[in-house]
């Protein structure tokens, strides 16, 4: 079978013959036509009287060389897993203070070339090197069961109510390390996250009874630079009870619920869950007091690098027009900057903070969570089918294992 380029050249030579020839040879040259292209008859007359044009060349093109070579690439992929994975939006404008902490701790040596076409990246082009870091994304099981003990004497609070809000109010939710399965006694997180700075706390629990829950909900309180004013939980039983309501009454704390189903009024530390947690302790099932260990060691480190070097971006507007949403953002910015833009601490306070950022050194904090979730994987409770139905009756934690939590 002839190629679509040879019958465009066929149909070329034979259409000026064919149009001039008398109705005999015609007849001879549909019939050459027919047979070597296979045509049908009908089609091969039309095709003579109205050839095809031609294939039109390809305009060639001059290929500009690329502006960031492979060593712009593998200085972006390094800087982005020292960053523990931020999105291009993000990094790009940490990039210079996050090289200005490596070249202190002589981390990295980078040639003044080099240096300068990382600092003038776009987000687009970061974004096409960083395709590497993406993760996909997995999903967990929900364990809040409605707790309805003095739900009428804690106020609601909805994701409009957080405009004006100032450092100290958290939004604070559990994570279940469950597996595939919720039967049985396993750990927890309680991620707490201040609304107007994005500052991050998690801390592991032994299971999500409320004195668990209040005992890491003290050791955040102790870990926090700034007052804790106010905390703003969902509608499980594990904060809806008689011991953290006086808890807070005690502390002189606001206590509000968001309302039940609706997640999105607790949407900062709802995505804090998705950012912070499950990227370091995955999905797996954890039930041991080692597996708690580790996790409090590995949040104790992360919490640094989080609040240290990670910045975000806060949505400050959002129009609808008909289908078409528009949305406006801040830039990046880490918590303890936001921190500091409020002028809520004392110069004294402000002067330690800093201090203690230029001592952390970004690079040797990844290496050190790398080898914490290392070991995690080691710890990883893993159930068989069998064993499911009984789960409940094994693994019985101490409640003085918080003693040991990291400050």
């Amino acid at each position: 079978m002839m190629s679509l380029s040879a019958r465009r050249e066929l149909l070329a030579s034979l259409a000026p013959r064919y149009q001039n020839a008398g109705k005999a040879q015609k007849g001879r040259i549909l019939d050459e036509l027919v047979a070597t292209c296979g045509y049908h008859r009908k089609y091969a007359v039309t095709a003579l009287q109205k050839p095809l044009p031609p294939k039109p060349k390809k305009a060639r093109t001059r290929k500009r060389r690329p502006t960031y070579g492979p060593d712009v690439g593998h200085a972006l992929l390094t800087l982005g897993k020292v960053s523990g994975g931020l999105c291009a939006k993000r990094l790009v404008p940490a990039l210079p203070e996050l090289i200005e902490a490596l070249e202190r701790f002589d981390e990295i040596a980078l040639p003044d070339t080099l240096k300068k076409k990382l600092l003038t990246l776009s987000v687009s082009t970061a974004n096409r090197l960083l395709g590497r870091l993406r993760r996909q994304s997995e999903k967990g099981l929900a364990t809040t069961k409605p707790g309805t003990l003095l739900r009428q004497q804690i106020p609601l609070h909805t994701f409009a109510d957080w405009k004006d809000a100032l450092p100290g109010f958290l939004e604070i939710d559990l994570v279940a390390h469950c597996g595939d399965t919720a039967a049985g006694q396993f750990l927890y997180t309680l991620t707490a996250t201040d609304v107007a700075t994005g500052w991050t706390e998690c801390v592991a629990l032994p299971n999500r009874g409320q004195w668990a829950v209040l005992a890491g909900l003290e050791t955040i309180r102790d870990r926090l630079p700034f007052l804790l004013k106010g905390i703003d939980s969902d509608n499980g039983a594990e904060f809806i009870n008689v011991t953290l309501v006086n808890f807070c009454q005690k502390q002189k704390i606001t206590f509000t619920r968001g309302r039940p189903y609706k997640k999105n009024d607790q949407c900062h530390v709802e995505q804090k869950n998705g950012a912070v947690v499950r990227p370091l302790a995955g999905y797996a099932r954890y039930e041991s007091p080692e597996a708690l260990a580790l996790l409090n060691r590995l949040y104790s480190l992360h919490r640094r690098h989080l609040n240290f070097f990670c910045p975000s971006m806060k949505l400050v507007e959002k129009k609808r027009n008909a289908a078409k949403v528009t949305k406006k953002y801040d830039l990046p910015q880490t918590p303890l900057a936001r921190l500091i833009g409020y002028h809520v601490l004392t110069e004294k306070q402000q002067e330690q903070l800093q201090a203690y950022y230029r001592q952390l050194n970004p690079a040797e904090l990844m290496r050190r969570i790398e080898e914490q979730e290392a070991g995690l994987r080691h710890v990883i409770a893993e159930p068989t089918e069998e064993d499911r139905p009984s789960l409940k009756h094994k693994t019985k934690l101490p409640r003085n294992l918080f003693g040991k939590i990291p400050k």
